[in-house]
């Protein structure tokens, strides 16, 4: 393990896949979610966002979808200043916090919703949608509808319909945080793997600190109100990440070290508050 300055000037180059640099978010209601925040996510890399709650991880996750525009700053997407549309080589896909399903449709036809959408045939998409289901372990729930699901399968679909579009970049958004602590550690066992063998780049939001340490090849740790980066943590990636990782002193050494600087993030977060409620008193 190993701590990794930030590094507020360092620039994106031939590997950056995602880029913020002093990116801010102000809401309507004044609520700063994000000031001057820099991050650089460079190809292969598997970054997990850690911070309290309000630290505006999620915002900065749905700012790279799309989904929200950065009051000031700037934002690349593989040194673009605009997102990519499905370009080989940059193409995205973005899992949610829950799995989103269409309860009256099958996994098959929930899986094959970004195909539809994109105006692939039923002949094209069918092959990719079989490799999909396969690859997370629902080749024979198919048929099956959400209903019929466990909560751990009804995400494994969702992961399904975001790996059927063949994407070279991750978004997810705490995608494990509602499920029993089994099927977590399952799912982050297999969602660890797909990373390693389908070269994937990854930037996930969590809130444990044992999921961040088990699955990242970097944790970014971020202090709230309003967020910022603190920290980069550097996760030791040798040797296998399996049940014996998680009990091994490099994995409880590092869930020590991020503790103390999450408890740092609290104190920062409480100062700033403290600060800004000083000044409009």
């Amino acid at each position: 393990m190993m701590l990794s300055p930030v590094k507020p000037n360092a620039a994106p180059d031939a590997n950056t896949v995602l880029y913020a640099n002093q990116v801010e978010k102000t809401y309507p209601n004044g609520t700063r979610a994000l000031d001057e925040l820099r991050l650089r996510v460079q190809q292969g890399e598997f970054i997990s966002l850690l911070g309290p709650s309000g630290c505006g991880k999620s915002t900065l996750l749905q700012m790279f979808a799309g989904l929200e525009e950065p009051s000031a700053g700037r934002l690349l997407w593989w040194n673009k200043s605009q997102m990519p549309a499905g370009e080989t080589g940059r193409r995205f896909s973005m899992v949610f916090q829950d799995a989103t399903l269409m309860p009256w449709a099958t996994a098959e036809v929930n899986v094959r919703l970004p195909l539809d959408l994109a105006g692939r045939s039923k002949a094209e998409s069918g092959p990719r949608v079989a490799l999909a289901l396969e690859t997370v372990g629902l080749a024979k729930f198919r048929n099956a509808y959400p209903r019929e699901l466990s909560g751990g399968m009804q995400m494994r679909t969702a992961i399904a319909r975001a790996l059927v579009t063949e994407p070279n970049l991750l978004l997810m958004d705490e995608p494990f945080g509602a499920l029993d602590e089994f099927s977590r550690n399952r799912l982050d066992t297999e969602l660890r793997s797909l990373w390693a063998t389908r070269d994937l780049t990854v930037l996930f939001v969590t809130h444990s600190i044992y999921e961040a340490v088990f699955l990242s090849s970097k944790v970014v740790v971020m202090a709230a109100r309003p967020g910022r980066v603190i920290a980069e943590v550097e996760i030791d990636g040798s040797g296998e990440r399996d049940d014996r990782f998680r009990v091994s002193p490099r994995f409880v050494e590092a869930c020590k070290y991020l503790s103390e600087l999450l408890a740092e993030a609290n104190a920062q977060g409480e100062e700033a508050t403290a600060a800004i409620g000083g000044a409009t008193r």
